[in-house]
């Protein structure tokens, strides 16, 4: 498995494909979190763009290979490995950035009546919970549920939207539990909402995996 995630990784990077993702986290962040605002409203933004910066990262790694590479790398190491692979990549690249978000954030907005240590330890709580929700909604929206890309990217931008309003989404839980501590001044890790993100990646991630070795 990590000459995979090596592999995935690599071909992220030089597809330069992961700039699209990056650059819309920044511009929202730029928008939507002004410097010495309330800290817990502030990372209810960090974490609520990630999520579908994440889906859009996700759906990157598990389309951008080409057919024929696609093809020796399931020959070599089995498909559903080979998916897996890209899920993981994807996913920890857009986690990883969500964390230096949080980090920077928390030390740049208003910690008036929150400690840095507990806002930053619910900032990443929740954004931990948006990311892995994101990742289910990129691998439900990808191949090989969505194989054609218009489709494909309309289930992302739907998926993605309903993952923030629906109610018992661990997403839509933990950004309501920051928005919520931000009028409280009252910060609450979102350790259930993180719990049921894991729980729900992990299903959809064995679901396509499965799917993958299967159907292609």
């Amino acid at each position: 498995m990590t000459a995979l995630l090596r592999y995935q990784t690599g071909l992220l990077i030089r597809s330069q494909r992961w700039l699209a993702p990056l650059l819309l986290y920044a511009a929202v962040l730029g928008v939507g979190v002004t410097m010495g605002e309330p800290v817990l409203g502030a990372l209810g933004v960090t974490a609520a763009a990630l999520l579908p910066v994440t889906a859009w990262s996700v759906r990157i790694c598990l389309t951008h290979e080409p057919p024929a590479a696609r093809s020796v790398v399931a020959a070599a190491a089995g498909r559903g490995r080979a998916h897996l692979a890209a899920l993981l990549t994807g996913t920890g690249l857009s986690a990883l950035v969500g964390v230096v978000a949080v980090l920077v954030v928390t030390a740049f907005s208003d910690r008036r009546g929150v400690t840095a240590l507990a806002a930053s330890t619910t900032g990443l709580l929740a954004a931990l919970a948006c990311a892995l929700t994101g990742a289910a909604v990129g691998a439900l929206a990808s191949r090989p549920f969505v194989p054609a890309p218009g489709w494909s990217l309309a289930a992302l931008v739907l998926g993605s939207l309903l993952a923030l309003v629906t109610t018992g989404s661990p997403a839509k839980h933990a950004v309501t539990a920051l928005i919520t501590g931000a009028r409280t001044l009252t910060a609450t890790p979102p350790w259930l909402a993180c719990a049921a993100a894991v729980v729900l990646a992990a299903a959809v991630a064995l679901c396509a995996c499965r799917a993958s070795a299967r159907l292609e």
